[in-house]
């Protein structure tokens, strides 16, 4: 019986251990409801952050306007170039020991720019003028003459030996009477003539040295001490002119494109590759007189001419309209692009009009708005010129999306002509619009709210 229980006293709930799990149970509930209000509040905090509404963003341009009476009969894209393009090179091979101008520089006619280290040059000048030098004073010499001081000794000596011959004429004179009257020797005679000879000999050559000191130096070597000095100045002008070139200097105004040397690089006059020695300093333009460089399809060709007046815009500026003029077109065609080249010249450029932008020229009809004035009465009326893919074929008409604080709003248009990729809209434009532009146009719709893209 005590068997029993004792084994019932075991089975019995131990009333403290079930209070204390009871407050177990209790806190992980309280767990497990702030774990799922968590997760509640995440999903609904993620679906919120992905399903929130992003701004788009748009690009747009304005209209460009232009006269009824200017009538576009091609459309064409092209790069500006600068009508003359010059790269300044170096008429002696060099070191650089100083530049002067930095790429984008306004630079005068003959203004230097670039300064070639010049000791040895101006060496080789100063020898050549040292030269020239010599060579004129012993010209100035031999035209001057003998000196007075000369003439005076040269007649001297001739006095001298005048006087000379005349003592010994007197004293051959004498031994010969003494020899013929038998009271002298005769080989005092024989000594007497050959001193009177000797001095007959030597009046002779003091009258000739005396007679070419008054007639001065001969023509011959007057002749010879002037091609020498003529020599002289040649060399001493060509080493100059080496000393010169040392000074690189702009052979005209213009704005530089292109800085192609620092102190301390050396610089040739042959043609050179990329590294070592540069071939040319700098590269020179006149920006005010730039064109627009175009291939035009032969097909056509037939629609530009010489002068024909014509409208250029770039890519990068497209609100500014350029008066142009066909300046140029090439004699003869590429056989490979099946195009011919033409040249159109800004007439009258700025400075936003830079070389190597793209740039989209409209080639008018020769026809001016004048003429047209003159047959018709009617007002002249304007055009807006927009890209064609800007329009939108809607049931009841042609439309443009435009952007009016911030948001896009649709806009009907009436289209006069299409030339190319531009089309002519004569209604419903008034050249202030926004029109949004690009793929995003495929996206958008009525009542959006967009941003335009910086």
């Amino acid at each position: 019986m005590d068997q029993i229980s004792t084994e019932l006293s075991k089975l019995r709930i131990d009333r403290s251990q079930r209070g204390e799990s009871r407050e177990g149970n209790g806190r992980g509930k309280w767990i497990l409801l702030l774990v799922v209000i968590l997760l509640i509040g995440g999903s609904i905090a993620g679906y919120a952050y992905f399903n929130r509404k992003q701004t788009v963003m748009v690009d747009v341009i304005r209209p460009r306007q232009e006269a009824s009476g200017d009538s576009a009969v091609l459309v064409a894209s092209g790069y500006v170039v600068a009508h003359h393009k010059i790269q300044v090179g170096s008429k002696i091979s060099g070191r650089v020991a100083w530049i002067g101008v930095e790429k984008g520089d306004q630079v005068k006619k003959d203004q230097v720019i670039v300064r070639l280290e010049d000791r040895e040059y101006r060496a080789q000048y100063d020898q050549a003028a040292a030269a020239y030098d010599s060579a004129s004073a012993r010209l100035a010499e031999l035209e001057r003459g003998s000196r007075p001081e000369e003439i005076d000794r040269a007649k001297a000596e001739m006095e001298r030996a005048e006087a000379q011959l005349r003592a010994d004429e007197a004293n051959f004179k004498r031994i010969d009477n003494m020899v013929k009257q038998g009271v002298g020797a005769p080989q005092l005679l024989d000594e007497a003539r050959g001193r009177y000879d000797t001095s007959r000999a030597a009046v002779s050559s003091a009258t000739k040295t005396y007679e070419l000191a008054h007639l001065g130096p001969r023509k011959e070597q007057i002749d010879n001490a002037r091609s020498e000095v003529a020599r002289a100045r040649a060399a001493a002008d060509y080493a100059k002119s080496i000393l010169d070139a040392t000074e690189i200097h702009v052979p005209t105004s213009g704005t530089i494109l292109e800085r192609n040397v620092e102190q301390g690089e050396m610089v040739t006059t042959s043609f050179v590759g990329a590294e070592g020695a540069k071939g040319y300093v700098v590269t020179l333009a006149d920006l005010n007189d730039i064109q627009v460089e175009l291939d035009i399809d032969q097909n056509s060709f037939n629609r530009v001419s010489l002068n024909q007046p014509c409208t250029a815009v770039s890519d990068a500026y497209p609100d500014r309209v350029y008066k142009c003029s066909v300046a140029e077109i090439a004699p003869e065609a590429n056989r490979q692009k099946a195009t011919v080249q033409v040249k159109v010249k800004f007439l009258e450029p700025d400075k936003y009009v830079k070389p190597e932008m793209n740039a989209r020229v409209t080639f008018l009809s020769q026809q001016t708005p004048k003429t047209q004035k003159s047959e018709s009465t009617e007002p002249e009326t304007k055009l807006f010129v927009i890209p064609k893919s800007t329009i939108q074929d809607r049931a009841d008409g042609k439309i443009v999306f435009v952007l009016s604080d911030g948001v896009v709003k649709s806009k009907p248009v009436t289209v006069a002509r299409e030339v190319g990729s531009e089309a002519y809209v004569s209604a419903g434009l008034t050249g202030n619009e926004s029109i949004i532009t690009g793929e995003i146009l495929k996206q958008v719709k009525v009542g959006d709210h967009v941003e335009v893209r910086k």
